[in-house]
């Protein structure tokens, strides 16, 4: 299957397709997938959304999370993904690019671009991953009125608002702020940065019939814990944002330690994607089937 061909394409837009699996019984599990390669490869492991974490586009890009990166740069690793899967997708929207015009046009943009959901959060500028210390939040009423915009600016979108206030403002400021954030046209919520069972527990029982987002993120606040133990806690949809890129990164880094070490690349073969590996992820022959002029290309024997 290649994104060429539209009788192959969903008919359905990315946001119905995301609010549906997310109205299913269990859990929707969305790992951060920071390219169109780990899009395809989280596809063919079983995985039926995907997430764009900001921290992962920055990262990739070279920067670090703090708000810097453009609506028109996340749109490009929007399509990517998006086009590359086919899976509807989250989208990291930050604190929404500004105020309500900004949000507006961050919607409609992300949505045209491919996006299924997107979750704007309420920090100030400049943002920091939620994860961290000293993080600054806008008041309630402005995030509200950005919630209310994003809402009015969708056609399909499934839009989560995301609440950094638990660490500052205790689960009673969390809640205040997620039932307004609710009330302002919010499909679901995002508690940032919980740190204990008990505290992902009590925010779902005072949130009933609110569909919840964990974020299992690594070297972060959160202890670990699988889908399954999130479903029982409360929680509808569970991200695993920066792991692809943790993993990625970490093989990156050893393979440029053995190239300067050895001179060559050998070493590192047995941890490498093969050529043919690659072409299967690609799918380059179904790109090539679609066109009778190009000759299917022969992988070649690898070289002892």
């Amino acid at each position: 299957m290649t994104y060429l061909v539209g009788a192959e394409l969903s008919d359905r837009p990315a946001g119905e397709r995301f609010r549906a699996l997310v109205n299913r019984p269990q859990i929707l599990g969305i790992p951060g997938a920071h390219n169109g390669q780990a899009a395809l490869q989280a596809k063919d492991a079983g995985f039926e959304a995907l997430y764009l974490s900001g921290a992962a586009m920055t990262a990739s890009m070279g920067l670090p999370d703090l708000g810097m990166i453009t609506v028109d740069e996340v749109s490009f690793f929007v399509k990517q993904v998006a086009r590359a899967s086919g899976l509807p997708v989250l989208v990291d929207g930050d604190t929404g690019y500004g105020e309500a015009l900004n949000v507006m046009h961050m919607v409609r943009t992300f949505e045209d671009a491919g996006a299924g959901a997107v979750h704007i959060e309420d920090q100030l500028l400049p943002k920091k991953c939620g994860h961290l210390n000293d993080k600054k939040l806008a008041d309630a009423r402005d995030m509200a009125a950005k919630v209310a915009s994003a809402a009015k600016a969708r056609k399909h979108l499934y839009l989560i608002a995301r609440t950094d206030a638990a660490a500052s403002e205790g689960m009673d400021g969390a809640v205040a702020r997620a039932r307004l954030y609710m009330e302002a046209g919010a499909d679901a919520i995002f508690p940032e940065a919980l740190n204990s069972r008990e505290m992902f527990t009590e925010f779902a029982k005072r949130m009933p019939g609110v569909p919840l987002l964990a974020n299992m993120t690594e070297f972060g606040r959160t202890p670990f814990f699988t889908a399954s133990e999130f479903e029982a806690m409360g929680y509808k949809m569970v991200i695993w944002p920066v792991s692809s890129l943790r993993v990625a990164n970490k093989a990156q880094e050893r393979l440029f330690a053995a190239l300067k070490r050895d001179g060559m690349t050998k070493a590192m073969v047995p941890d490498m994607q093969t050529r043919a590996e690659l072409y299967a992820t690609i799918r380059l022959h179904d790109y090539e089937a679609l066109d009778a002029s190009i000759v299917a290309s022969v992988v070649p024997k690898a070289v002892e």
